[in-house]
């Protein structure tokens, strides 16, 4: 499942153990992104306030079906198939629309994502493809394009959140061998309004 030693659930002692408890999903599967962190379980806990809070809070205004499109396409961007795998397979339970997720992959593919979208929404796409390919070039100008376009300010900090975590979550897998062996596709931690409850479903 990866190039470092991790340790399972079933050998999970102590601290790691509770941690594992907390974020497993059915069958106490521990996605194996999380279970990278198991040599260093307060690397976990820290993985798991910034995923929870990032993506997974009641708070976002933004739609969660368009956060897990920019994670799929950040993911995409960076090669990083694991994250591609898995939360395509969430964009796709959260839109329950098998067409439409398809379009909106084959639009990631293709580089036309921006045109299954309305204005607001591409120029989103447009922030996260510079964020992760260009990020030196960055200028205001873009912000001033997405508050141009109908992002408030608060919703341009969630974009960037989704953004910057995804570059760091594909760079922990890309950098550590991780796979998908074993894991279950496309679960989330998806009680939204509870910041403390990890668990997987």
């Amino acid at each position: 499942m990866s190039w470092i030693k991790v340790i399972p659930y079933n050998e999970a002692k102590s601290s790691l153990k509770k941690i594992y408890d907390k974020v497993k999903g059915p069958n106490n599967n521990v996605d194996n992104i999380l279970a990278i962190h198991s040599l260093r379980p307060h690397s976990l806990v820290g993985h798991m306030a910034l995923y929870k809070n990032v993506l997974h809070n009641t708070n976002n205004t933004l739609p969660k079906w368009y956060l897990e499109t920019i994670g799929v396409y950040v993911s995409y961007l960076n090669a990083c198939s694991y994250c591609v795998d898995h939360h395509f397979t969430g964009l796709k339970r959260l839109l329950k629309d098998d067409e439409k997720s398809n379009k909106i992959f084959q639009g990631i593919e293709t580089g036309t994502l921006k045109t299954h979208f309305d204005a607001k929404h591409a120029i989103g796409t447009e922030y996260a493809r510079v964020l992760t390919m260009d990020h030196t070039n960055i200028k205001e100008s873009l912000i001033s394009e997405l508050r141009f376009n109908g992002f408030t300010d608060g919703e341009i900090l969630e974009l960037n959140q989704v953004i910057s975590y995804f570059n760091y979550v594909n760079r922990t897998v890309l950098g550590l061998g991780v796979n998908i062996e074993g894991d279950v596709l496309g679960l989330s931690p998806n009680d939204g309004h509870d910041e403390n409850n990890w668990s997987h479903s």
